[in-house]
């Protein structure tokens, strides 16, 4: 008695996208650097090239104090995020500084070297700074001055926190890099059709939902 043939269907470009935008505003394009593997379906982080971000260091006119700030070198890391960052001081020589999404990211001592992802050290003047003057680390980076990579739920540079989707991975050898098109915005994908890293928990990966629907990414089971 003849047998139906088993089909076995392989892995579809783009097969998460249940929805998009028109006119393809859903999509960007993006820098894959040298020696990286993204999966097709996969998740991408956004991590900055250090070198080639500039901030913009000052302190807010008006201070009472009279303390400066310059950048360390570098000045950033891969996880600086485009925009301001602000920092508040909280007594004469300790400010707290926040990310450009409000976010809390440490605090700083005059005098010592501060080293998240802006790395800086405010030296205190002549006059003490009080609580309430204010600094401000300005970070007008291009696209261009970014790299996407695979989303690495376990990373510390940045790469934990995802940034899109690439229906279509990319591979690139130690001396190549590529442009590949994601889908970073107003965009619905099936979260049982993404290529999840291997070892990621329930708990990073409802972290990692969160995160993409801050951007207008849902992920729909």
């Amino acid at each position: 008695m003849p047998t139906n043939p088993v089909l076995t269907e392989g892995v579809r470009w783009g097969a998460a996208i249940m929805s998009e935008a028109t006119f393809h505003r859903s999509r960007e394009n993006a820098h894959v650097p040298a020696s990286t593997d993204i999966p097709i379906n996969g998740l991408v982080a956004r991590i900055a090239r250090p070198a080639d971000v500039a901030p913009v260091a000052a302190a807010t006119v008006g201070n009472t104090g009279n303390a400066t700030i310059a950048m360390g070198a570098p000045a950033v890391t891969t996880k600086v995020k485009d925009g301001v960052y602000r920092g508040v001081a909280v007594d004469a020589t300790h400010v707290r500084w926040e990310d450009p999404d409000g976010v809390e990211i440490g605090t700083s001592t005059h005098g010592a070297a501060f080293n998240k992802e802006i790395r800086l050290t405010i030296t205190a003047g002549a006059t003490p700074n009080v609580a309430g003057d204010s600094f401000t680390v300005t970070i007008a980076a291009e696209s261009t001055d970014f790299d996407v990579v695979p989303f690495n739920h376990a990373g510390t540079d940045g790469s934990d926190v995802p940034y899109a989707y690439s229906p279509y991975g990319a591979t690139t050898a130690a001396d190549q890099t590529k442009q590949i098109a994601l889908l970073s915005r107003d965009c619905e994908l099936n979260g049982n059709c993404i290529a999840w890293p291997a070892g990621i928990t329930s708990a990073q990966k409802q972290n990692a939902i969160e995160a993409l629907e801050k951007r207008g990414v849902i992920v729909r089971y």
